[in-house]
């Protein structure tokens, strides 16, 4: 029922363009997908996170449009642990409501010992005719999975079950 491109996962249109906040990692994930991403905050970190993910379900992000609107609120006593939960929380919109969703506006408070993130939301429906479709991502795994800040900003490890 997922009909690909034939493209990798690890060849989609994002990943090849220099001017994209995230980049796919070879021989990380022989069978899964890995990637790393980044911005000058936390926050621009998880939005290039969610579109990294969504890239490797959709070939072409600028095929989605913003039609509906989810807003997400998620808490957690650790920031990365709050970014593995918004990439599930935009996978199963995928699975549930057969929504592809990209980040619109996100913003985290630090609670003083937890985190709350409050993000909105915006996509369509799959159509199999206007989306070019990849691979389908089933999880994220915390298999290497990480959100560190870095001399230039905040970087996340993430790998993808496909």
């Amino acid at each position: 029922m997922w009909r690909t491109t034939g493209k990798r996962s690890r060849e989609c249109s994002g990943a090849a363009r220099p001017d994209t906040p995230y980049r796919y990692l070879e021989n990380i994930a022989i069978a899964d997908v890995a990637f790393e991403a980044w911005g000058a905050t936390p926050e621009e970190t998880f939005v290039s996170a969610g579109d990294a993910t969504m890239n490797v379900m959709v070939d072409a992000l600028e095929t989605i449009a913003p039609l509906e609107v989810r807003r997400i609120a998620l808490s957690s006593g650790a920031l990365d642990l709050l970014l593995f939960e918004l990439l599930q929380e935009l996978i199963y919109y995928k699975d549930a409501e057969q929504l592809l969703l990209r980040l619109h506006s996100l913003r985290i408070e630090d609670m003083g010992g937890s985190y709350r993130l409050l993000a909105e939301a915006r996509g369509e429906k799959i159509d199999r005719d206007r989306h070019p479709l990849n691979v389908d991502v089933k999880a994220v795994t915390l298999h290497r999975f990480a959100v560190e800040r870095t001399a230039t900003g905040w970087r996340a490890s993430v790998i993808l079950d496909i």
